[in-house]
Formats: structure tokens, C-alpha cells, sequence
């Protein structure tokens, strides 16, 4: 009986290796020939940019001055060309012509475009999917053609559709008056651009205003006499930032001030004190001398902590 047992329970174990056998090398030859079809599949699937442009020599003739060529010259010419955007064109071609059979950026959805892009440039522009721009579906094809671009230096370089500032002013219309104003940024004259202040594929401050580790940076890279640091810190300045006291894009008031008045600017916050001192007392009230006649340094001083000169 026992002898009849160890029998039994040998067939089954060889049963048993037997069917894992069989099923493992069925397994092995159906991933064998998909994986030699996928194989076969891939390089067909390419046509190839020569081809490409036997039907599009009018973008492919221009695109030698694109930036994006560059790219088809790395790993010894077999770099990203027409089907790095486009997809696969074989089918395409095969087809002789079918609009289907190929991805139309143009008929894609604002999202669709941006994924297309960002497979390359997300590292450069980590935070466009969350910028105001990408919320609001504004593709990256709504400013930049990557077939033809501006004829200007920067604008090629950066495949815009039109030079800056007029690109911008396409859909910030509200701000354009601002730069009309008698005190403005020279940016309709072209002396700084809004990518100088904002970064249009999104960061962490408000109106895209691009990142420093001091935000009054954006101004004090150009107005550096404001820059400090100073040993006597002008608080407003420090906390609220240059915009508590300026417009940026343009103003009626002289030095971009958000009133008309210098003592109404300062009186905003030093009020309390002015009321009781000399500036608020007959000929030496602040309604008849300008607070800055005396405190010059508005900015910050290294000399006197009320910024007297």
C-alpha cells in the first residue's frame, strides 16, 4: 500500500512538472514572437524625415534655421526630427496622405499640445501645467510656431509667433494702456521686455512674476541703488515690497508712485507720527515740504536710521 502511494504520488509530481513545462514554454514562445513582431513593427513604423519632406519640402526647406534642428543631429543623425512631434508617420505614408493617420498639433486639444512639448521641455518648464497660463488651456502653440517664427533674434530663438510685447498684449489687453501712461516701463519702446519680469510658463508668485530669493529683485536688478542691503532697512520696503508704493507698468505719477503725492504716500503709514512733530505744525507741515527733501534715503540707509542723508 505504501509502495502503491509513493507511485501515485510520483506520476502526479511529474504530471505536475510536465504541464509547467508546456505552459511556461508556450508562454515563452507567444512573448518570443510578440516581442519579434513588436520588434519587426518599430522600424516600419518610421518614415523617416527624408520622406517627410518629399510631400513638405516648404517646412522642411526653412527648417535648417530652426532650433529644434539641433536636435536631429545628436546620436549621429538619427536624433528627434519630424516624428519626434508628429508621431510615426509609415502609416501616413502608406495611406498616401491621410490627415488620420498622423498627429495634427493643430487639431489637437491645448492639454494634448502641452504633453507633446513637455515629453522634451518639462524639465525647463517644471511648473506649466499649474501656471495661470496652463489652467486657462493657453497651449504652447498659442505663442510659439514651431514651423516658422518671428524674424527677430530673441523670437526665433524662442520660436515665438510674434515679437514681445505685442504677443502678450494679444491677451492682456487691460495692461497695454498702462505702458501709454506719461510714466511708464520702456517696454512699447522696447528698451525691456515682459519676460523680463514674468515668466510666462508659470511660478510660485503671483502674476507669474518670476522667482528670486528676494522678490524685490526683479526691480533692484535694474534700480540698483535700491538694492541694499542697508544697515537701516526701510520696513516698508522689507514687507510689503516695492509694488506698496509703485505701479510697475505705468502711472500718471512721477516715479511710478500709486498716488499723486509723495506726502500722501508716506502719510499712509506715518501719519500718527507726522501729526505730532514738526511736520504737522504750520509752516513746517508736511502739506508744504516734501518728506523727501530731508529723508532722501527712502530706500535705506547706512548712515541714519530715519534716513536722512
Amino acid at each position: 500500500m505504501r509502495r502503491l502511494l509513493l507511485v501515485l504520488f510520483s506520476l502526479a509530481t511529474l504530471a505536475g512538472f510536465w504541464t509547467s513545462a508546456t505552459v511556461a514554454a508556450g508562454q515563452q514562445t507567444k512573448s518570443s514572437t510578440l516581442g519579434h513582431q513588436a520588434a519587426s513593427a518599430i522600424p516600419g513604423a518610421f518614415a523617416g524625415a527624408e520622406t517627410c519632406a518629399t510631400c513638405h519640402a516648404d517646412v522642411a526647406n526653412k527648417f535648417s534655421s530652426n532650433p529644434h534642428s539641433a536636435l536631429a543631429l545628436m546620436h549621429g543623425g538619427k536624433g528627434v526630427t519630424c516624428e519626434g512631434c508628429h508621431g510615426p508617420g509609415q502609416a501616413h505614408v502608406d495611406s498616401g496622405g491621410d490627415p488620420t493617420k498622423i498627429l495634427q498639433l493643430s487639431k489637437m486639444s491645448a492639454k494634448q499640445i502641452d504633453s507633446t512639448c513637455l515629453a522634451c521641455h518639462a524639465e525647463a518648464h517644471p511648473n506649466f501645467m499649474r501656471s495661470a497660463h496652463g489652467k486657462a488651456d493657453v497651449g504652447c502653440t498659442s505663442c510659439h510656431s514651431i514651423h516658422s517664427s518671428s524674424k527677430s533674434l530673441d523670437g526665433a530663438a524662442s520660436l515665438l509667433k510674434v515679437d514681445q510685447p505685442q504677443l502678450c498684449f494679444t491677451c492682456h489687453a487691460d495692461v497695454k494702456p498702462a505702458f501709454s501712461q506719461p510714466f511708464h516701463h520702456k517696454v512699447k519702446e522696447g528698451l525691456i521686455k515682459c519676460s523680463d519680469c514674468h515668466d510666462a510658463h508659470g511660478t510660485f508668485g503671483n502674476s507669474q512674476l518670476r522667482s528670486t530669493a528676494d522678490q524685490n529683485m526683479i526691480c533692484t536688478k535694474c534700480h540698483t541703488e535700491t538694492r541694499g542691503p542697508f544697515v537701516f532697512e526701510h520696513a516698508a520696503v522689507k514687507a510689503e515690497g516695492c509694488l506698496g508704493c509703485h505701479t510697475p507698468h505705468g502711472s500718471q505719477n512721477a516715479r511710478l508712485l500709486n498716488v499723486p503725492n509723495v506726502n500722501q504716500m508716506c502719510n499712509q503709514c506715518h501719519s500718527p507720527v507726522a501729526a505730532g512733530t514738526i511736520h504737522g505744525m504750520n509752516a513746517g507741515s508736511a502739506e508744504v515740504q516734501s518728506c523727501v527733501g530731508c529723508h532722501t534715503m527712502i530706500h535705506g540707509s547706512n548712515v541714519n536710521p530715519a534716513f536722512i542723508r
